[in-house]
């Protein structure tokens, strides 16, 4: 049980820290796919976080929402691992031109 809230709480810190690298980096490549990355991050949380709070209530009500929760959290992963990708394959297009 202890291990939702671990999973919580990393995935928080890794989509706080990949939003302040987005803040502090100028090139737009490179903010896009930094908040991609937070884009994962931010999926995962709320993805552990339904699961986390059903099994805490196990009520009618948290199931639904749970379920709402586990909805969200996929298609927010799903939309930053397509844009990853995405941005990462454009990164290397770019460094393949500078060479």
């Amino acid at each position: 049980m202890i291990l939702f809230p671990i999973a919580i709480l990393v995935s928080f810190v890794l989509y706080i820290y990949y939003k302040v690298m987005v803040l502090r980096t100028k090139d737009p490549l490179t903010q896009e796919y930094l908040n991609s990355k937070a884009k994962i991050f931010l999926g995962v949380f709320i993805f552990v976080f339904g699961i986390n709070q059903y099994l805490f209530y196990e009520t009618r009500l948290s199931l639904f929402i749970g379920i709402l929760f586990l909805i969200l959290g996929v298609f927010q992963f799903r939309l930053g691992f397509k844009a990853s990708r995405h941005y990462k394959n454009e990164y290397a297009k770019l460094r393949q031109k500078s060479r």
